[in-house]
């Protein structure tokens, strides 16, 4: 089941989607960046780059963006056509049934063609700003809905290749020829599948509202203005993802969560009760385990199964993952069995971090060598299911001969970066030790084990003095006091100036050191 934990805090809005209580994606909503995909503005042309077949646009932006021939679509004349006439008051009707649309360009034009300095046009950010480049942008102007796409001045309607159940395709181009307003294509997405003809026009009817707050902004506007902001990032989310699988929306401030009720209102009356007012002291992340979850799936190392790992690494020009077993065997059959079969665990943990980090560009993926061609297909197999919940656009090559597979990966926002690590005390911020949650998860994890399998009620704890305090803090709040109402055995935790800071023992009453 999906759910999502929304923190909304001084800084932002942090957007955490759940599966089966697993991280999949973290979003962070800056409320500072005005700079977001879907976004229109007006701009003007600043620099033209013939020998890129591309233009530099100013959209208030402090770098300008960038604009290739190939993102100017095959309606671009239209485009400019509609900014000069909207930008010097005209075009009353803005449902475009009395505009007459120019010929599309041909795909293998040259920018200096169709553009020249200081000309203003219309254009949406289908990139943001990442890193030292500005937005990428385009002339391909579209509003995406729940259930469609409108595409001003184009003349075709599709309906979603995922969609393969031929009466579905049949029912649905039936409505799309009574729905689709003149001057104007149409994309039915997926989710629409089964959604009946008052569901689909309504939504067509939502963008075309879009369509015309966009115009009417425009009229008389002079650049750099923003025409039309895309909906919020969480608003986003659920609008592309909310379906019979979502069970819980928690959101941690009441007015926000009223607007997303309001909005689910919108896109699909009925579910609005799926969103929930979260009111406890305890932070909502902290409540639902997305620190700890976070803590550890945004290290250089990840752990995913039975002393397996991941090992991500960022370099210039690519990402790098490096599968490890974290153990052998000395048997050839059972170590091909078992390398498979860590290859088919990390396949998974692999695609949850593309999604989670939001990793593009190209990915190498050096899994556990494999020497039967049987398995290196199967492996694949599992690697593009593993992806199919991704939509992000990507493509998975086959294993090359050196045991690597590439993948390329579309990234329309910056890449997710959190440091996961914190700074050592003992020696004066210099180095960096594994977060002092997880280690309490790991002593927790060997307490549990020793009252199972020994039953020893009465357990001593030695470690580092920073340690005892993060643990003994907060009186019957403690992490230690969590422990006894949940076990119901306590434990007592001795301070060790020799210990490293990661290191901890337990014993026993008469002083035997327990494993």
């Amino acid at each position: 089941m999906n759910e999502l934990v929304i923190d909304k805090n001084s800084n932002g809005i942090d957007v955490a989607l759940i599966f089966n209580k697993q991280l999949t994606e973290l979003h962070k909503e800056d409320t500072v960046s005005s700079f977001q995909v879907g976004d229109v503005y007006l701009a003007k042309i600043k620099k033209i780059m013939p020998n890129l077949n591309a233009a530099f646009l100013d959209v208030g932006h402090e770098r300008d963006a960038f604009l290739h021939y190939t993102d100017l679509g095959p309606n671009f004349k239209s485009v400019q056509k509609l900014t000069k006439i909207v930008t010097q008051g005209g075009l009353k009707d803005a449902s475009l049934a009395e505009f007459a649309a120019e010929e599309e360009i041909v795909k293998t034009g040259k920018v200096s063609d169709v553009l020249k300095k200081g000309d203003e046009i219309l254009v949406q950010i289908f990139k943001e700003p990442i890193g030292t480049k500005g937005p990428r942008i385009t002339c391909d102007i579209s509003f995406a809905g729940r259930f469609s796409v409108l595409v001003p001045f184009g003349k075709k309607t599709s309906i979603s290749k995922k969609i393969s159940d031929v009466n579905h395709k049949k029912r649905l181009k039936q409505m799309l020829d009574k729905l689709k307003p003149q001057n104007f294509g149409v994309i039915i997405r997926t989710v629409a599948e089964e959604a009946g003809i008052e569901e689909i026009e309504a939504d067509l009817n939502g963008l075309i509202k879009q369509w015309e707050i966009l115009i009417d902004n425009a009229r008389n506007a002079q650049p750099i203005k923003k025409v039309l902001g895309e909906i919020s990032r969480t608003e986003a989310l659920l609008r592309d993802l909310l379906n019979d699988d979502f069970s819980n929306i928690h959101v941690n401030d009441e007015d926000y969560a009223n607007k997303l009720r309001s909005y689910i209102t919108n896109i699909a009356p009925g579910r609005e009760s799926l969103v929930r007012y979260y009111n406890n002291k305890v932070p909502i992340f902290q409540h639902f385990g997305i620190d700890k979850q976070i803590k550890s799936a945004f290290g250089k190392n990840v752990m995913f199964s039975n002393g397996a790992y991941l090992i991500i690494e960022h370099t210039e020009a690519m990402h790098v993952i490096d599968v490890n077993s974290g153990r052998k065997t000395t048997d050839a059959t059972s170590q091909q069995d078992n390398a498979l079969k860590i290859n088919l665990e990390a396949t998974k943990e692999i695609a949850r971090q593309l999604r989670l980090r939001d990793l593009g560009g190209i990915i190498v993926i050096d899994f556990i060598d494999l020497k039967s061609a049987n398995d290196k297909k199967e492996l694949h197999e599992s690697l593009f299911q593993a992806m199919k919940s991704d939509r992000s656009k990507h493509n998975i090559l086959p294993m090359s001969k050196f045991g690597l597979v590439q993948i390329t990966r579309e990234r329309v926002r910056p890449e997710m970066n959190i440091n996961t690590s914190e700074l050592c005390p003992s020696c004066n911020g210099t180095g960096a030790v594994v977060s002092s949650m997880l280690l309490s998860d790991s002593i927790e994890e060997k307490l549990n084990y020793i009252w199972e399998t020994q039953n020893i009620k009465n357990l001593r704890l030695k470690v580092n003095p920073i340690i005892k305090a993060y643990l003994t803090k907060g009186g019957m709040k403690s992490v230690r006091w969590n422990w006894y109402w949940k076990y119901k055995k306590w434990v007592k935790v001795v301070a060790d100036n020799n210990f490293h800071l990661t290191d901890f023992s337990i014993f026993n009453d008469f002083g035997d050191e327990l494993s």
